[in-house]
């Protein structure tokens, strides 16, 4: 026998003994649990919550993917559902957004939202006042001061070709920035790119719950503030005018307390909630003392944080197609839309569903 052939053959009994020895030691202590479920806590190591994340989620929903009421309502109305992630994303297939005029039709879409926070549909093809109006059916307008607007001063365009390459690929959600972020937005694709330019959606109430635990109690009462100082950088080395700069800045307030969880007022859940972008990083505080973190201690529970979202577990993924509309919950997702198309063409038309403050109010 060779020494190499002697040497692998060493390493295969060394394995195969080390492999009944942890199994022996892990009986023991899991044994007890013979014939009984072992508590779920105990099957995901403290550092790493994300499957137990998905798993509470998906408990707290029924371990369905939509409520009995929900599916029974969808057959109803000729409607049917495609899943696209455990606990996040469903498209609805069968319905016409044109003539969605009743109670309980508007209602339903609502629930949809609330049950999946976010809701695809095909083939709509809504013109920008139509799509204004079925934003409306969910509440007030917010026209967004930062972007070029469409015919109707609702309407974001959201534009990208060869002179201008996707920049919303970070995960975010939107509008942090204001006192009152939004409830939801809708977007519409108006021309895509034959292949690319998908978006990702990520469930923030799975997301708090796979936090760390450790983690998620450092982080129940911090606060910290908000600016959409991203909007007032121009490419290069240009600049806005500083009078321009400061007129918006008298208009609109520049710097908003938000807390880093936020309780949904519709469904009472807690979310992960900011956008690493309009956060000062620096700026957390303890919203019981008011007491500042110091700002290295905050930069790393940011970093932390930001990386939650982006854990396959949590996401759903949407590939647009002309015509196509997503609808999702600002309070219960964040979003990252994949730049991958440069030079091709990607315009969508976004409306803003109006929303509230937000606040964090602890579970009994």
């Amino acid at each position: 026998m060779s020494e190499t052939n002697a040497t692998h053959e060493r390493y295969n009994d060394i394995a195969v003994r080390t492999a009944e020895a942890l199994h022996e030691a892990r009986m023991a202590v899991f044994g007890k649990y013979a014939g009984a479920e072992i508590p779920r806590e105990r099957l995901f190591p403290p550092f790493e919550r994300t499957g137990l994340g998905v798993a509470l989620e998906y408990e707290r929903m029924g371990n369905r993917p939509v409520s009995e009421n929900l599916q029974s309502r969808a057959h109803a109305f000729g409607y049917d559902f495609e899943h696209l992630g455990t606990t996040i994303g469903s498209v609805v297939h069968g319905i016409d957004l044109k003539r969605l005029d009743s109670p309980e039709q508007i209602q339903f879409v609502r629930d949809v939202l609330l049950e999946r926070k976010v809701v695809f549909f095909r083939d709509q093809h809504l013109s920008e006042d139509e799509q204004v109006s079925f934003g409306r059916k969910f509440g007030e307008l917010d026209a967004f001061p930062f972007g070029p607007g469409g015919e109707n001063p609702y309407i974001l365009e959201i534009r990208h070709g060869r002179n201008s390459p996707g920049r919303e690929n970070g995960w975010h959600t939107d509008v942090t920035w204001m006192e009152r972020p939004s409830l939801g937005s809708i977007a519409q694709l108006i021309e895509g790119p034959e292949v690319g330019g998908d978006t990702l959606f990520s469930d923030s109430h799975a997301c708090y719950l796979g936090l760390p635990s450790e983690l998620q109690e450092h982080v129940e009462h911090l606060w910290g503030i908000n600016d959409y100082r991203n909007f007032l950088a121009m490419p290069g080395k240009a600049s806005l005018p500083e009078t321009l700069i400061e007129q918006i800045k008298k208009e609109i307030p520049f710097g908003v307390h938000h807390p880093l969880l936020r309780t949904h007022p519709e469904t009472g859940k807690t979310a992960l909630y900011f956008h690493g972008g309009f956060l000062r990083h620096e700026s957390l505080y303890d919203m019981r003392t008011r007491e500042t973190l110091a700002p290295d201690e905050a930069r790393e529970i940011v970093r932390q944080l930001q990386l939650q979202h982006a854990r396959p577990e949590y996401i759903c993924r949407f590939k647009w197609k002309q015509g196509s509309i997503a609808f999702w919950d600002n309070r219960a997702v964040q979003h990252y839309a994949v730049s991958d198309y440069h030079p091709h063409k990607r315009i969508l038309r976004r409306v803003t569903v109006a929303g509230d403050e937000p606040y964090y109010a602890p579970s009994p």
